[in-house]
């Protein structure tokens, strides 16, 4: 079968504009799926396929979109912060720290990649002193909740540490 990159575009770009109003989630599927029948290759559709996946629970085929995503999509982080997600939802904390990094090593200091290793980090009981800077970030940049979630744990670790 020959490739239709242009095809999966059109079709990727339809499945996101459906998403983003809030479309029924099996004809963003569908649509998705369409894309990749038309070229494999194109990796935003399979991470967003990946999320579809991840949202039902289905971590291993979603597990297995993102690293399709990911490879394709060498220089995004957002693969990366994906299957950090679905390796912490099955449990696989020290597999999601490292595609955390992973996320941090293509794209410095992104975002959500800071917000998801510091709250993996504190909800596994591995802060250190380097969860403490990503807090810092995330409490300068992060939108209102992020900011007071990460004020509230830097409190609370400055507070640890100065007990030991």
């Amino acid at each position: 079968m020959e490739r239709d990159p242009e095809k999966a575009r059109r079709l990727h770009a339809e499945a996101s504009a459906l998403e983003s109003k809030g479309g029924e989630p099996a004809e963003v599927e569908r649509l998705l799926r369409d894309a990749l029948a038309a070229d494999l290759y194109h990796g935003p559709a399979h991470n967003n396929l990946g999320v579809l996946l991840l949202r039902r629970g289905e971590l291993f085929e979603a597990a297995n979109e993102f690293e399709w995503a990911r490879k394709l999509m060498p220089g995004h982080p957002d693969p990366r912060v994906n299957l950090a997600l679905t390796l912490e939802k099955a449990g696989k904390v020290d597999e999601a720290l490292r595609s955390y990094d992973s996320a941090l090593s293509v794209y410095d200091n992104y975002l959500p990649a800071l917000q998801g290793k510091a709250r993996l980090e504190i909800a596994s009981g591995r802060a250190d002193r380097a969860t403490g800077a990503a807090l810092d970030e995330i409490a300068l940049r992060g939108d209102s909740a992020w900011r007071q979630w990460a004020l509230v744990w830097k409190a609370k670790l400055e507070r640890a540490s100065s007990r030991e």
